[in-house]
């Protein structure tokens, strides 16, 4: 079963080294629990995905540059997360101001290869089934 995602809700990154807090700013004006809930449109780097720490993905050109300064020993990088896409797949039958809503079991896909996932959701009363 799945659970509609709120601000506060864990991410995490395939390439981070570090979990991060997911963002929703209340514009939607949609409340889950006392949190924002979230759609597929909360997406925005540093703004909804913060960093994961560091990043090792080896197509990142941040992490390329510190494994060449450290003459080719793989070198991590701080992670700024690259995401251009919506959530993927989100709520259908669930609409917040016209965009769909976000579950915990939906992904976000980083340029650098990286993918992104809740660990938690943010919130444990509203099931999506």
């Amino acid at each position: 079963m799945a659970n509609l995602t709120c601000s506060g809700a864990s991410i995490s990154c395939t390439f981070g080294t570090a979990t991060s807090v997911f963002t929703v700013l209340p514009e939607n004006e949609v409340n889950s629990d006392s949190m924002p809930a979230a759609t597929v449109d909360d997406y925005i780097p540093l703004e909804n995905i913060m960093s994961f720490g560091e990043c090792s993905s080896e197509i990142n050109p941040a992490v390329i540059a510190a494994t060449a300064a450290a003459q080719g020993v793989e070198t991590p990088a701080p992670c700024v997360p690259s995401t251009v896409t919506p959530w993927s797949p989100g709520i259908s039958d669930v609409l917040i101001n016209g965009m769909n809503a976000l579950d915990n079991n939906s992904t976000c896909d980083c340029l650098w290869e990286g993918s992104i996932s809740f660990s938690d959701a943010g919130e444990e009363d509203v099931d999506i089934s």
